[in-house]
């Protein structure tokens, strides 16, 4: 099974509901950078116009979630309160090209890491 533990210090939760969704967005927004989200430009042009073109995430692909919620006020924020917006994005691509090294020993230079990147990806480590 697949799982993501999110740990964050958010200061005061001021709305639970909204904070969860802001999470749970941000770690599918970081494993659709990592894993799908090829965006090509020719010239500056966008080679891939349309969500069936251009690969997101969808709910089929969400791992379960655990959230580990640090509330430590801020005494700068409004009641206490830190920003949230979708900072899970942040660490999740790291802590994916990790695990994809630390299962095969390669570091993966060029995002996303499809399926046909990983293979190509461990044969040119090989060769040097």
């Amino acid at each position: 099974m697949v799982r993501v533990v999110a740990a964050h210090d958010l200061g005061r939760v001021i709305n639970p509901l909204a904070m969860e969704g802001q999470l749970e967005g941000g770690v599918l927004m970081g494993l659709g950078f990592t894993l799908k989200e090829d965006f090509e430009a020719k010239e500056g042009i966008p080679q891939k116009v349309t969500l069936t073109k251009y690969k997101i995430p969808t709910i089929r692909e969400m791992p379960e979630i655990t959230l580990i919620i640090v509330e430590e006020e801020a005494q700068e924020g409004p009641y206490g309160a830190k920003g949230v917006g979708e900072i899970t994005s942040i660490p999740t691509c790291p802590a994916i090209i990790n695990a994809i090294y630390d299962a095969i020993g390669v570091r993966m230079r060029r995002l996303p890491a499809t399926p046909e990147r990983i293979p190509a990806a461990l044969e040119k480590s090989e060769e040097l």
